[in-house]
């Protein structure tokens, strides 16, 4: 950080302590319900989400070679195959907004094109298949057919437009990568594949969140996830000690440790701010009462379905959340636009997403992702909207 940067902070500080309005009841409860939100965040995510999630990144770095990486995912791919591979892959992680964050990263730097890379962001936390069951089961079926059609469309439309608008910047970017032949490696194809495979079931079961109802085949998994984890991790101690080397594994931990240090400070510091501006969902202590969205998300105008997209953007939604918050926001007056306006937006973006996608892709390209979200959103809740009422 250069010192006019420490110096603005500096004032900045000075300036928040000093003019803060702590008498008022509402900001008390803003500081506190961020200091709540994040404590959720690093018990519920921290170390069964995100953690694995780096390690995955940090072994997309280490072990897969960019000409893998380009020959599927690369701008010069077959389109069909890599928005498939995107969206496919980014869906069976089912995971939210920010743990996909780590994997994004890993792959882009390893030489994915910006639109599968794209549709590879959005897929992950918004293509979630017990979500999608979910939404049918507790808000209709027709919102839960919306919500998996403009999810899968949604993936590959952004990926598209986003490989479109900055398409001669990803032509320089591809020069740096190596696009040789793949050279063999010392593990074979079958023991790599064994590898990533183990790494992406430990996130997944690791992650998988309780189910609402105490019966069923997901509620069945969650009670023996953790012994499924330890039978994974086994499996993956044997394979490090068998198939790899030292060295190997001294690059995996310090490309892993890279990512945590990049990701972890602004995930930690959007969590903050998200709290502090709408608090966990359903406690109505941010900054923004709840009541001021419920009231602006009524009927199913264009600026309705935008005000639901926009918030739903901001906000911070764990995995499967995103029901029960809407089912309350459905019963307290929200138009069936806005509610499917937030769920294609909000699981797939989140104020500390945003921050980490900047520091990958820069200014330019997160203000055109976040507005293609947004804006899509916003025609697909309104068209919904209007086909229901």
């Amino acid at each position: 950080m250069s010192g006019r940067s420490k110096f603005v902070l500096i004032i900045g500080v000075f300036l928040a302590a000093f003019y803060l309005p702590l008498e008022n009841p509402r900001v008390r409860s803003s500081i506190l319900e961020a200091f709540y939100m994040l404590q959720d965040y690093a018990r519920l995510h921290v170390l069964t989400c995100l953690v694995p999630a780096f390690f995955i990144a940090g072994a997309v770095v280490v072990f897969v070679s960019s000409q893998a990486v380009m020959r599927y995912l690369g701008p010069q791919a077959k389109r069909w195959l890599a928005y498939g591979v995107a969206s496919v892959s980014g869906s069976i992680l089912a995971v939210c907004s920010c743990t996909v964050l780590p994997l994004f990263s890993g792959i882009y730097k390893r030489g994915a094109g910006l639109g599968p890379a794209s549709a590879f962001l959005y897929s992950g936390p918004a293509i979630n298949i017990l979500a999608m069951i979910l939404t049918a089961r507790i808000l209709g079926w027709q919102l839960g057919l919306a919500r998996a059609g403009g999810a899968i469309l949604f993936s590959i439309v952004i990926g598209l437009s986003m490989a479109t608008i900055f398409r001669r910047e990803e032509a320089e970017r591809s020069k740096g990568f190596d696009l040789g032949q793949m050279q063999a490696g010392r593990r074979s194809l079958g023991q790599t594949g064994f590898y990533f495979a183990t790494l992406v079931l430990i996130l997944v079961f690791a992650a998988w969140a309780r189910p609402k109802e105490t019966a069923g085949v997901w509620f069945s998994v969650f009670q023996v996830k953790w012994v499924i984890v330890g039978a994974l991790l086994l499996f993956l101690a044997y394979m490090l000690k068998r198939w790899f080397e030292r060295r190997e594994l001294s690059e995996w931990t310090g490309a892993t440790w890279d990512f945590a240090l990049q990701i972890l400070p602004l995930l930690f510091g959007g969590v903050l701010v998200a709290g502090v501006l709408m608090g966990r969902p359903g406690t109505d202590a941010g900054l923004i009462p709840d009541a001021l969205v419920t009231q602006a998300v009524g009927g199913n105008s264009l600026l309705s379905n935008l005000v639901a997209s926009v918030a739903g953007a901001f906000m911070y939604f764990a995995t499967l959340t995103e029901v029960p918050i809407l089912q309350g926001l459905l019963g307290s007056g929200m138009g069936q636009g806005p509610a499917l306006a937030l769920l294609l937006a909000g699981p797939a973006l989140s104020l500390p997403n945003m921050l980490v996608i900047n520091s990958v892709l820069g200014p330019k390209k997160t203000v055109t992702y976040v507005s293609l979200v947004v804006l899509m959103a916003t025609v697909s809740g309104w068209l919904f909207g209007l086909w229901v009422g």
